[in-house]
């Protein structure tokens, strides 16, 4: 069993029941929900918008590999009305379901990236994951969430 931990964020609709939504399939079909942080709101990261942001953090522990975590996450996306993912242009969205990172794993192909790799640039990511995580170390930066939030914070 593997520990992954999430970063979902929602800025249209009913975001509250996008959220819940979310957390309860990735509950049914990931595997047992070991954290969740509280809710934050938060401006939009990466482009303009007047929707404000709700973003969470989770971890679970789950028998899936990283592959089938990708695919059952997007499967997830579109299933609550996600059209098109984010490709270097950012855009409002129903949910958007990140994996930040796979126990210690390190992965780098054209799918895939993890630890995903802005997380440490992210104040919204940070803040919720350090929340649920603060002593969880980050594998290629072999800091800890707190302290990147922490210099995240301090900009």
């Amino acid at each position: 069993m593997a520990i992954v931990y999430f970063s979902l964020g929602t800025n249209l609709g009913d975001r509250h029941k996008n959220m819940l939504t979310a957390v309860a399939l990735l509950a049914e079909r990931v595997g047992k929900i070991l954290a969740l942080s509280a809710l934050y709101e938060t401006e939009p990261w990466g482009f303009d918008s007047d929707n404000p942001f709700l973003n969470v953090a989770l971890s679970i522990e789950t028998a899936l590999l990283p592959m089938e975590l990708l695919r059952l996450t997007q499967q997830i996306e579109q299933e609550m009305g996600r059209t098109e993912k984010s490709n270097g242009s950012y855009h409002d969205r129903l949910i958007d379901i990140d994996l930040l990172m796979y126990d210690d794993l390190i992965i780098n192909s054209p799918l895939l990236t993890l630890p995903h790799p802005l997380m440490h640039q992210r104040i919204f990511v940070l803040q919720p994951l350090a929340e649920i995580a603060p002593d969880l170390l980050h594998p290629l930066l072999n800091v800890t969430i707190a302290e990147l939030y922490a210099q995240v914070s301090s900009k």
